[in-house]
């Protein structure tokens, strides 16, 4: 296969939906009949208690076989060189015992298409790119394709048991809090790619996370870089109900795991498309190769292409915490907003201020954003509007997009547009209620948290002034987060 596809990114969806209206990171699961729900109680009680034993026995008899041939093997020695003699030949063991452990968790039915291609030499395509990243389970593929080494997070080699597995592939792992990771998984992706030793090949998700294989976001060129052909591989999960998922927002591991571990069984595919050679424009821009390879899967899989990455779910995660109105969904608000020009204008800072206005219809609402109602406005309202009223309660607008706007910031300067927004008439300051209504969207705070800071109101005014408030939570150290940049904190939990 040849690098000839262009890189703009492009919908091959059947059923031509647009990417854009895509949130690849939410997945729903319920036990919706009755029937599910007796099925599900019964093998619980039959089925996952055997299951949970055989899985542990394996697992544990595999991880005691990894210690062995991970013994007197530092961190630097796995790094520096592959595994040869003795402990090379343990790993044909280790993969047997994994194995078994797919056929014990359900998945009787793996089926593989297309042809592996397992390089005699450096050369022949020493990396591998798998997409959608859209489970644990995808561990599946790890043991079908013999246990390459996987680009992972740092995080797992703490696991239990699970570490030692992973260690015994000789994995390149990446510190996303270490501002030098990327530079350093890069350059370790490519001394292993361009080394002459008999180096496992490297798998890579570059995806980066779990999305719910609506579509394939972004891919990172981490894997790229080197400019060496790689082989896609794409990997499906045709079962009559998804219970593999594990999304930013959805069921947790656990509920994943009793899921699947009481289906009778579950099917997993695994597909190897053609190796991928680069053209020498791909071998110079890594993210040109990156973009060409995720349309070939993209294509293969029949899913539209959507430019969301980690720090897309970061923001997503950050704005939902927070209780931003429309969080879920901030990734594609900013997308609309763009498209309509209103991420160069900044315009809805410029309309924070007391609304006279707040319940608007389709055309009141692009008037008030001073744009067309076309497909991109008609959605945007679409997503905010209220289905009891059939309108936009246009603060909770206005607040989403200068928390995206402001994103960057301090709270405290999104605070101070959303004291404007949501000021109910007088101009003084918020009432109780109104503080309460901004608190629960902008700072995810209870009602006592919010009711407490009016006591600073010592004149029994009835209402609070953004100022009063700042020096309240200066004096608080559990509003400290109001006042860092960091957009990746963990706000800790109000007292």
């Amino acid at each position: 296969m040849n690098g000839k596809m262009h890189s703009e990114t492009g919908a091959f969806s059947s059923d031509g939906m647009r990417a854009e209206i895509l949130n690849p990171f939410v997945h729903k699961l319920e036990l919706d009949n009755t029937y599910d729900k007796i099925k599900t109680a019964i093998f619980t009680v039959i089925l996952l208690p055997f299951r949970v034993v055989v899985i542990c026995y394996l697992i544990v008899t595999a991880w005691f076989l990894a210690c062995i041939g991970l013994y007197g093997l530092s961190e630097d020695d796995l790094r520096r060189k592959p595994m040869t003699g003795w402990r090379s030949k343990l790993r044909f063991s280790i993969l047997s015992l994994t194995r078994l452990v797919i056929v014990a968790a359900g998945f009787h039915r793996i089926r593989i298409l297309g042809k592996q291609h397992l390089p005699p030499s450096p050369r022949d395509a020493p990396v591998v790119v798998m997409a959608p990243h859209s489970s644990f389970f995808d561990a599946i593929a790890i043991v079908v394709l013999g246990a390459p080494s996987v680009v992972a997070k740092a995080d797992t080699a703490r696991l239990p048991f699970i570490g030692q597995l992973i260690n015994y592939t000789q994995p390149v792992y990446v510190w996303r809090d270490d501002p030098n990771s990327r530079q350093n998984t890069i350059k370790e992706i490519i001394e292993r790619a361009t080394s002459k030793e008999d180096w496992p090949q490297v798998l890579i998700f570059p995806e980066g996370t779990c999305t719910n294989r609506s579509c394939l976001i972004t891919f990172k060129p981490g894997g790229f870089y080197p400019g060496v052909p790689v082989q896609p591989v794409i990997i499906r999960y045709p079962n009559a109900r998804d219970t593999v998922t594990w999304t930013w927002e959805g069921p947790g591991a656990l509920k994943l795991l009793w899921l699947t571990l009481t289906q009778v069984h579950s099917s997993c595919e695994i597909e190897f498309l053609p190796v991928y050679y680069p053209n020498e424009e791909e071998r110079r821009d890594p993210k040109l190769y990156a973009s060409n390879v995720r349309n070939v899967m993209a294509e293969a899989l029949g899913v539209p292409v959507l430019d969301y990455t980690y720090d897309d779910c970061k923001l997503a995660a950050r704005a939902k915490q927070l209780g931003i109105p429309g969080a879920n969904a901030v990734r594609e608000i900013s997308e609309l907003r763009s498209q309509l020009g209103l991420e160069q204008s900044q315009r809805e800072l410029q309309l924070a201020l007391p609304l006279s206005a707040r319940w608007l219809a389709p055309h009141e609402f692009a008037r008030a954003l001073a744009v067309p109602l076309d497909a991109a406005a008609q959605r945007l309202f679409d997503i905010f509007v209220q289905r009891s009223s059939g309108m936009v309660y246009f603060p909770d607008y206005l607040l989403c997009a200068c928390f995206l706007s402001l994103q960057h910031a301090p709270l405290a300067e999104l605070l101070s547009y959303a004291f404007k927004l949501y000021e109910d008439g007088s101009g003084d300051g918020l009432s109780a209620r109104a503080f309460a209504e901004l608190t629960s969207r902008c700072l995810a705070l209870s009602r006592d948290v919010a009711l407490s800071a009016l006591g600073v109101d010592l004149a029994g005014r009835g209402y609070i002034t953004y100022d009063e408030f700042i020096s309240y939570a200066q004096k608080k150290a559990e509003l400290s987060f109001i006042f860092t940049c960091d957009t990746s904190h963990h706000k800790p939990k109000a007292q």
